[in-house]
Order: structure tokens, then sequence, then C-alpha cells
């Protein structure tokens, strides 16, 4: 189903706060209908705003989450707050139907290839065991059986924190999972002009 636009081609959002959002899933909480409720895509100042009203906390945060979108800043937040960061996309997405040309390629990023090497692991292995040393639960998205037993065979192995460095200080800010709109014949993400987009805050 398309998403309501305007004229100029950017879309038509609800205004209803998210706060009002939290205060409903708490009541599904109190009901015994979920055990547990969490944020995504929250910013850092967002997760202080939740946190200002909210009875029950977010038990997670999930969030785009790689090498080259390490999130530091926005880990070391949640640490400090009890809440445990969850990172989709952690090998990129390579199989992106919107996946473009000139986007740089993680899983063949030369120090991941090299410490893959060095351990006899396969690059995503290298990625998810990073994630796990750094206390980040990883979700990687396989529908091949082989694969998926692989992502679960990083625990025999422990890098070393030089290594992990040389991984993190890979970050550049990059995101994949931004959804994009053409508006005058510009490609920009979809949902910036809604008023809680957490990506213009720098955590």
């Amino acid at each position: 189903m398309p998403f309501p636009k305007k004229e100029d081609g950017t879309i038509i959002y609800d205004d209803i706060d998210y706060k009002v959002t939290w205060a409903a899933m708490e009541k599904l909480v109190e009901k015994g209908l979920v055990r547990a409720i969490g944020l995504s895509n929250f910013n850092s100042r967002q997760i202080d705003d939740i946190l200002s009203v909210a009875n029950i906390k977010p038990t997670v945060l999930q969030v785009e989450g790689h090498p080259y979108l390490a999130q530091v800043e926005l880990l070391a937040h949640c640490r400090d707050r009890g809440i445990v960061m969850t990172a989709y996309s952690p090998l990129g997405s390579p199989d992106r139907a919107w996946k473009r040309p000139d986007e740089p390629v993680l899983l063949e990023e030369p120090v991941i290839a090299a410490l893959a090497k060095k351990y006899k692991k396969s690059p995503a292995q290298i990625i998810i065991r990073w994630q796990t040393q750094r206390g980040v639960v990883t979700i990687p998205k396989s529908v091949t059986e082989s694969r998926i037993k692989e992502n679960l065979q990083v625990f025999d192995f422990t890098l070393e924190a030089e290594e992990i460095n040389s991984i993190t200080v890979l970050n550049k800010g990059w995101r994949y999972i931004v959804p994009t709109i053409t508006v005058d014949g510009k490609h920009v993400p979809r949902d910036a002009g809604h008023i809680h987009y957490p990506f213009n805050d720098p955590y």
C-alpha cells in the first residue's frame, strides 16, 4: 500500500507523540500480553525523553549497526542507562533491493578480510564477533541453513582489544538502511521531514 503523499512527493505523517505510544505499550506489559518493550531507531535525546516519562524502562534499543556505523556514542549512552543495544543489518544488508553501485561493501573491507584469514573465519563471523565482544546483540538475516549455522559459530575465538579497535575505527557514519524518495528530481531521506526523525542528531 503506497504512503499518503503531498503534491510535492513528501509523505503525510501522523503527529502522535511517541511518548503516548510508549504509555500504550506499557499497558500491554501490565496486561501480560508482552514481557518486555523497547525502542527502535531512537537517538540519545529521544531515549532520554522516553526515560523521563517511563514507568517501565525500555529493555532494548534496536538500530542499524555495523563497522561502517559503529554507534559508539549511542552504545555508551545505552550502557549508562541499562538498555541493551541490538544491531540490525550487521553485515551491511548486501542483498538490499535498493542497493546503489557506489556504496562501500562491508564484507570486502580489507581489515575484516585480514582478521578472517587469521582466525580462519568468514568476514561475517568476524563482524558478529566484534559486536558480541562490544556487548551488542546482533541479528543477521539469512535464509541459508549453512549461513545461519555459521553465524552462530562465533564463540570459539576472541578478538584482541586492538583488533576490536581496528574494526571500530572503520566507522564512517554510513547508513545503508535509510529509505529515500525522489523530491524535485533528487533522492532524499524519505522520512527526514518527520518531526521525530532521529538521524539529524549527532547520535
